[in-house]
C-alpha cells in the first residue's frame, strides 16, 4: 500500500481551476445564464446539490461529444496551482480532487496538473451526444467527504493530516472532516465555516500551512 505524510484534497470548479466547466458546457448549448444561475445558488447552498445538478445536466441535452476537447481549451489553472501541487510532493504529500463536475474534462486536466488520484460525476453519453442525464451516483458532499476519509485510510494518513480545499456550500462536509478546512475563492457561508480563508486567487498562498 502506497503511503504519504499527508493529503491535500481539492474541490475542481472554481478551486483547481478557475472555470466551473458545466458553464463552459451550457455555452455550448446556448443556455450558459441559466446554468450559471443554477449554479451559483447551488454553491450558496440554497438549493439541494445533487437535484440542482440533475436539472443543469438536463440543460446539457444534445450536446455532442466533440464539445469536450473545446471546453478543455478554454480551461484555466488556478494561479499557484502547480506550484502547491510541486510543493505536497517535495514535502511527501498526495494531492487528491473531488469535483462536483465532471471526469470527461477533469480526467485530462488533473493528469496534466500531476494530482495523484481524483473523483468526479459522469455524463451519459447516446449516439455521440451528452443526454442530459448523469451516467452513475451523484458525487455531492457526503460523497466528497467519504472520499477524502477513505483516500487518507488507504495512504495511512491520519484525519489530522489531511486539508481539504474548497469554495462553495457541497464542500463544507468534505472540509468539516479534514484536519484543516480552507476556504479558497469561497461563497460567504462557506468562509464563515472554514479554519481559515485564502485569498485572493492564489493557491500558492497554502504552502506555507502544510506539514
Amino acid at each position: 500500500m502506497t503511503s504519504a505524510r499527508f493529503l491535500v484534497v481539492l474541490d475542481a470548479d472554481s478551486t483547481l481551476i478557475r472555470n466551473e466547466v458545466i458553464e463552459l458546457l451550457a455555452d455550448e448549448a446556448g443556455r450558459r445564464d441559466e446554468v450559471q444561475a443554477a449554479t451559483e445558488a447551488a454553491m450558496r447552498g440554497e438549493i439541494d446539490f445533487a437535484a440542482s445538478l440533475r436539472s443543469r445536466v438536463a440543460a446539457l441535452e444534445g450536446v455532442p461529444v466533440d464539445a469536450f476537447g473545446r471546453v478543455l481549451s478554454r480551461i484555466e489553472p488556478t494561479p499557484g496551482v502547480r506550484e502547491l501541487i510541486a510543493a505536497v510532493h517535495d514535502r511527501g504529500g498526495v494531492v487528491g480532487v473531488v469535483s462536483g463536475g465532471f471526469h470527461e474534462i477533469l480526467d485530462t486536466v488533473a493528469a496534466d496538473l500531476g494530482v495523484d488520484r481524483w473523483r468526479a460525476n459522469r455524463l451519459e453519453v447516446a449516439d455521440g451526444m451528452l443526454s442530459g442525464r448523469v451516467d452513475g451516483e451523484i458525487v455531492d458532499a457526503d460523497a466528497k467527504a467519504a472520499s477524502l476519509q477513505a483516500w487518507a485510510a488507504e495512504l495511512g494518513v491520519p484525519p489530522h493530516g489531511t486539508i481539504a480545499i474548497g469554495d462553495g456550500a457541497n464542500d463544507l462536509r468534505m472540509m468539516s472532516v479534514a484536519g484543516l478546512g480552507l476556504a479558497f475563492n469561497a461563497k460567504p457561508a462557506v468562509r464563515a465555516a472554514a479554519a481559515l480563508v485564502i485569498g485572493p486567487q492564489d493557491l500558492s498562498e497554502v504552502i506555507p500551512l502544510l506539514p
